[in-house]
């Protein structure tokens, strides 16, 4: 059996499914998936901009399965081809095959092992920020109470991680010679610094935040631009920030903190770029409560229960939309998005035989 899950790796490996450019189509991997999963209803959707996705159901399930076959771009820093898998003694080496191919496969496997339920919800639009396939998916009356998300966790069930939001900021200023009195008032630039610099200091002061094991309020200011020359006041500046709160932490009470922080009397627009809410989702108290029922979940499914993760998942989606969800994968996402990308076979073996031992 772990020898067809090699081969099924192999085969998703070599599709192109690089995000962006998110050139996908709904044929290429989607007809491969098709073609290993008979006595499946498969729709296949095309949702624009590369963005496709697949549902696969068998019988009449309640638990949804999901995972993205959408990749990072490739870099020179490859050793060998990225969409050729390597098999050493231990890894599986290919673009994807930690986040989240590898899983894909294993799904593929227990599939064809078992008869029961079943149902799959394969997408490409995790990397970019782009959950149009599954806010399509969930807009509709699908008719699932829970959701399991592939995403690389070392095959433990993740119940908790922050949410995450980017936003781009507009400053204005009055340009002019910088010998002027007016210069440290009049810059766009300066009251970007301002505003950058109560933005830490409100960061830090959030440290004693704690939620199922994370702390404090994840924070970065990713690019800063504006201006002309030293000699000149800048009339204009931008800034680009995000930030990943804790679940029990509101991510519209902090949109408008740090729109209302020191500097932002010169704020022209302050625009949110992409916004995808925690795990679980909701107020403090249905945050835990959500996050109970689905420990509960993970207990009856045998599943090991991991530790809450500061990356974010689109598992965060299926929970605002009601359904009992939490992340559970092979691989260690140190290993996602890096140069010679690997899962451990021991890993996938794991994964397969506990969705086999599920499904069956």
């Amino acid at each position: 059996m772990f020898d067809t899950v090699i081969k099924h790796l192999e085969a998703l490996v070599s599709y192109d499914t690089r995000n962006p450019p998110r050139d996908i189509s709904t044929g290429g991997i989607f007809d491969y998936l098709r073609s290993q999963l008979d006595g499946f209803r498969i729709e296949v959707t095309d949702h624009g901009a590369g963005a496709v996705s697949m549902l696969a159901v068998r019988g009449n399930p309640t638990r949804l399965f999901n995972v993205h076959l959408d990749t990072v771009p490739s870099s020179e820093a490859w050793s060998a081809d990225p969409h050729k898998l390597r098999i050493t003694r231990d890894r599986a080496i290919g673009l994807g095959a930690c986040d989240i191919k590898g899983a894909a496969a294993s799904l593929l496997v227990a599939a064809s092992a078992t008869k029961g339920d079943a149902a799959f919800l394969f997408s490409t639009d995790e990397e970019a920020n782009d959950a149009r396939c599954i806010a399509a998916f969930l807009a509709k009356d699908h008719g699932f109470r829970e959701a399991i998300i592939a995403e690389p966790t070392n095959c433990e069930a993740v119940l908790a991680h922050r949410g995450i939001a980017s936003v781009l900021m507009k400053f204005r200023g009055n340009a002019g010679h910088a010998s002027g009195a007016n210069a440290l008032q009049a810059s766009a630039l300066h009251n970007a610094m301002r505003w950058g610099n109560a933005a830490l200091e409100f960061v830090e002061s959030q440290s004693h935040q704690r939620f199922g094991g994370l702390t404090g309020l994840r924070f970065n200011i990713g690019r800063v631009e504006g201006g002309i020359k030293a000699n000149m006041i800048a009339p204009s500046a931008e800034v680009r920030f995000g930030f990943r709160p804790l679940p029990s932490m509101p991510i519209d009470a902090l949109h408008e903190h740090f729109r209302a922080l020191p500097g932002s009397n010169a704020l022209e627009s302050y625009e949110a770029t992409f916004h995808g809410p925690s795990l679980p989702s909701g107020n403090v108290a249905n945050a835990e409560q959500r996050r109970l029922a689905a420990r509960d979940l993970a207990d009856s499914l045998e599943f090991p229960i991991g530790n809450a993760v500061d990356f974010w998942t689109e598992a965060s989606l299926f929970s605002e939309a009601g359904l009992t969800a939490f992340v559970y994968g092979p691989g260690d996402i140190a290993q996602a998005h890096t140069a010679d990308e690997w899962v451990s076979l021991e890993q996938l073996n794991a994964y397969t035989t506990s969705i086999t031992r599920i499904l069956g």
